[in-house]
């Protein structure tokens, strides 16, 4: 019987069949205009709701899974990087599919499409609600109606976050392994001999292996601590405490401190912001090159700051940093351009989502656009455009 465990991995996700998640903290956009795509300001961090069983309340228990801190209105966007082997990710947002708009569903369908490939989809930001965008994910509270939840079911029950992987077939998993080896083979067969032109000892250098979406870090290097210096996740250890191991969940709180007994924790769900160029990949292989069941699925739930505290212990990172003093900084923002690929449309349901603004009031942080050489292109340069003539 395949293994479904979901594991964490450090504050990675990964879900059986070789698919990693990471949930990564974002600039916030304005509401208005399409925008490039923002920078990574690092991880959030990841938690196993079991590890924390005698403090949450009872449904997150039967729904398990994992719980991050998330901030009103802060942004947050979904890195694959790191997926292993191909895979289709059904992501919801409260049980809506953030792809078609669709009810959550155990099954992968077309027509609408209802989940991205990897890894051909690096990364997603937001719903697919417009042609060639997305809407950026942002954190509000259920009952409003401002989740995308409200907006397109009527009601907020679950929200939070929902992901769920569907592997290959045995047949089409298969043959590509194999093509991946003989592929993995030739290339080993056509590397240059040693001097001009050789390979560099460590493979491709950072500026054509990172990017966005890239492994960390995420942010431009820190100059001494200044701005852009990686964030804390977790207060500090006490003096003359051990180090945590690795990936391990810090104690549930300072020593001597009471525990919380359970209670309704602030409930959290993810509306839209501004808009962004970004595309959501159309599946190229066949609805039946898939696997009918799910390798795995898991339920993330969104704390808020004072609820994440009380949980677990630690203190949610800071609030992030205002989108004008990056852009000051000179920190890059990025394009992303697949020219092999091909855009899903949106769906009416999903283009008719309207962003949190709606209900929170007009958003007065200040906002300053990239400037002209800010902006960086990854993977396929889109060309300039190629005048006819007579002829």
């Amino acid at each position: 019987m395949a293994d479904t465990t979901v594991r964490i991995d450090g504050n990675t996700l990964r879900l059986p069949g070789g698919v990693a998640v990471r949930f990564i903290r974002t600039l916030r956009l304005p509401e208005t205009g399409t925008h490039p795509l923002p920078p990574g300001l690092g991880e959030f961090p990841v938690r196993r709701v079991a590890d924390y069983g005698d403090r949450v309340p009872e449904e997150w228990r039967a729904r398990g899974g994992v719980m991050l801190p998330v901030y009103l209105r802060e942004a947050m966007w979904l890195s694959f990087a790191g997926t292993s082997e191909p895979a289709a990710l059904q992501v919801g947002v409260g049980k809506v599919c953030a792809v078609s708009g669709r009810p959550w569903s155990g099954r992968l369908a077309r027509g609408p499409q209802n989940y991205v490939v990897l890894p051909r989809q690096p990364w997603l930001d937001g719903i697919n609600s417009g042609t060639g965008t997305v809407r950026q994910f942002v954190a509000v509270p259920l009952g409003l109606g401002a989740t995308v939840e409200g907006q397109v079911t009527g009601e907020e029950v679950w929200g939070g976050v929902q992901l769920q992987s569907f592997a290959l077939n045995d047949r089409e998993l298969a043959r590509w392994r194999e093509e991946e080896r003989q592929r993995a083979e030739q290339t080993r067969s056509m590397a240059p001999p040693s001097g001009y032109g050789a390979a560099m000892p460590g493979g491709l250098p950072a500026a054509a292996g990172g990017g966005f979406g890239a492994a960390m870090p995420l942010s431009a290097p820190p100059a001494s601590g200044g701005f852009g210096a990686p964030m804390p996740f977790a207060a500090p250890p006490a003096p003359g405490s051990p180090p945590p191991a690795p990936g391990s969940a810090p104690a549930p709180a300072a020593a001597g401190a009471p525990a919380s007994p359970p209670r309704a924790a602030a409930a959290m769900g993810l509306g839209v912001g501004g808009s962004m160029r970004q595309e959501v990949y159309q599946d190229d292989r066949p609805l039946t090159d898939w696997s009918e069941q799910a390798a795995g699925r898991v339920f993330v739930h969104l704390v808020t700051p004072p609820e994440w505290r009380r949980i677990t212990g630690e203190a949610a990172p800071p609030s992030p940093v205002d989108r004008a003093a990056y852009t000051r900084a000179g920190l890059p923002w990025f394009d992303y351009y697949d020219e092999d690929a091909q855009d899903l449309a949106p769906t009416d349901t999903l283009a008719s989502v309207k962003p949190v603004g709606d209900w929170l009031g007009d958003d007065h942080e200040p906002w300053q656009p990239p400037v002209p050489g800010q902006t960086q292109q990854l993977k396929d340069a889109p060309g300039k455009p190629v005048g006819d003539g007579d002829w």
